[in-house]
């Protein structure tokens, strides 16, 4: 299914006056004071006449803690139930920087790069907002995704070869974070992707005219030299025993076996392969001629779409290669380029259709910021506007955050 752009808050995309974790002004009249606890006797006495014994002397005032009744947190937006704190919004705004610094990495100068930063960072709290609206949404329509999850845990101790799930726990600590937030961040993001994909993803469609029409005005930009698109199946034998050797042979030759049975090979590779390209379905990239070894080039250019390599040996381990396509030198049929014009056009279908629809989840919803912060909402830039709300005791919200655990994120960050 085509890549959905998922608004996440930080993403996790992704969800006021001053607020704050407990209630800033007190009540103009006091309340009444609690009557006293009960006196309770000491194991093996009784308890003393009133009548022959002298009253105790009244103990001591306790010392005021000076900390009682300050802010712990400050909450600078509230989504319905749901409150945006200080610490999400600047862990937000890493999370950006961090994000923009991983995907430059010596491909960009430092003015470029600080550009990319503050582009991320431009909607920051707009995304935190859009976040919780959707994780409320996907809650409301009875939305669950724990089998995803649990998927998706699994995928990542496989990919960073952890044995157990308690080893993924600890590997998570181990950097400092807790692991159920971490779990309910990748929780949040599938929820998100969910209701995308059913509420707005579902009523986007392209027909084969719109294709055509867009081919035949944009020919040119399919006019390329020779290329092929890979996707592999790796076997690793890094660090791996002589003897071990012939059952990862043969585990290599099981996933080939099964894609030309019929088995789609995308799905073999999440499945099967060692390579960082596994959640992709093993998808490698294009490459053009000169881009490859010359052992591999001699092979795969050769090759047509769908054809598959033997199982291969290479330093790292056994490798199973799909011409996913061949794209011939010239200009591309239209039916080499259809699925990647599908793509094109629904993507600039999906940004505008997403901000319509959370512009209605926002005009459902109370969403209320506090003043100095500035979130923009989507259709016509338009402005949220500023409320001071009423202070009031609210039951802290777990923190939403985005993690950088393994690997990249998906999704980026952007805010204020």
């Amino acid at each position: 299914m085509r890549n959905l752009v998922v608004i996440v808050a930080l993403c996790a995309a992704l969800p006021l006056g001053s607020l704050a974790l407990a209630a800033q002004e007190q009540p103009q009249s006091a309340p009444p004071k609690p009557a006293p606890a009960p006196t309770l006797e000491k194991p093996g006495m009784a308890a003393p006449d009133s009548k022959s014994e002298k009253p105790a002397k009244p103990a001591a005032p306790k010392p005021v803690n000076p900390d009682v009744g300050k802010t712990v947190e400050e909450i600078i937006a509230r989504v319905n139930n749901e409150i945006i704190t200080r610490t999400e919004y600047d862990k937000a705004r890493q999370t950006a920087e961090e994000d923009a610094k991983q995907e430059c990495q010596n491909r960009c100068t430092p003015e470029q790069l600080q550009t990319d930063i503050e582009d991320r960072q431009k909607h920051t709290l707009r995304d935190l907002v859009d976040q919780s609206l959707l994780v409320q949404r996907a809650k409301d329509m009875g939305v669950s995704v724990e089998p995803e999850l649990i998927k998706r845990l699994d995928a990542i101790r496989t990919d960073n070869k952890l044995p157990s799930m308690e080893e993924l726990e600890k590997a998570v600590s181990g950097q400092g974070l807790n692991f159920e937030d971490f779990k309910n961040n990748i929780r949040n993001t599938l929820l998100t992707q969910r209701v995308i994909s059913s509420e707005v993803g579902s009523h986007i469609t392209i027909s084969d005219d719109e294709v055509t029409k867009y081919y035949e005005a944009h020919k040119t930009e399919y006019v390329r030299p020779e290329q092929v698109a890979l996707r592999e199946i790796v076997v690793s034998t890094e660090g791996k025993k002589p003897e071990e050797l012939p059952d990862l042979k043969k585990k290599a030759e099981t996933a080939l076996k099964r894609v030309q049975d019929g088995e789609d090979f995308g799905e073999i590779a999440k499945r099967l392969s060692d390579g960082s390209t596994k959640s992709q379905g093993g998808f490698l990239g294009i490459y053009k001629r000169g881009e490859l070894s010359k052992e591999l080039e001699d092979k795969v250019f050769k090759m047509k779409r769908k054809d598959l390599t033997e199982v291969m040996e290479t330093k790292q381990g056994f490798l199973v290669l799909e011409v996913l396509e061949h794209y011939d030198e010239g200009e591309q049929s239209l039916a080499k380029v259809k699925n990647e014009i599908m793509d094109k056009l629904y993507s600039a279908r999906m940004e505008p259709a997403m901000r319509e629809y959370l512009k209605t989840l926002r005009e459902q919803s109370y969403v209320i910021i506090k003043p100095g912060f500035q979130d923009i909402a989507g259709g016509a830039g338009s402005e949220i506007q500023e409320v001071s709300a009423t202070p009031e005791v609210t039951k802290a919200k777990k923190n939403h955050k985005k993690f950088l655990l393994f690997g990249k994120r998906s999704g980026t960050q952007s805010g204020q």
